[in-house]
């Protein structure tokens, strides 16, 4: 069974923060943040401003910096992102709030092509142009 490390909601960290298993932030974090092969989760009422990796991270509170996760990163509805996102998968939920970019990996092609524009109501690109 896997515990989870937990940093608790009445800490602060400035510095450093790594781990080779799975944590949860509550707390506030400044600085940066490595977690090697595990999942990173910022729980809601958690605040990080830092540089993140980890296998996978999931957002439930206020992260400023970047995020870069080697499986995914799962934005839920409480979250609140200003920086870039970067992982082979990114799901956002509805009222999430995100300010900065994201950067998935390029994945096969499907039978039907969509456009990013077109998933979130913009206009789709006219037909016969490129959708990179």
């Amino acid at each position: 069974m896997d515990t989870v490390a937990q940093i608790g909601p009445s800490i602060r960290i400035k510095g450093e923060v790594t781990a080779q298993e799975p944590l949860t932030i509550s707390g506030h974090v400044d600085g940066t943040i490595a977690i090697d092969g595990h999942a990173l989760t910022i729980a809601a009422g958690g605040r990080v401003s830092a540089t993140i990796v980890a296998h996978t991270i999931v957002i439930g509170g206020e992260v400023s910096g970047r995020m870069d996760a080697g499986a995914r990163i799962i934005v839920c509805e409480t979250a609140r992102i200003e920086g870039d996102l970067s992982a082979p998968a990114v799901s956002l939920a509805d009222g999430a709030r995100v300010r900065g970019r994201v950067q998935t990996a390029e994945r096969k092609k499907t039978a039907l092509p969509l456009s990013v524009s077109s998933m979130v109501g913009g206009s789709a690109p006219p037909a016969g142009t490129s959708h990179r």
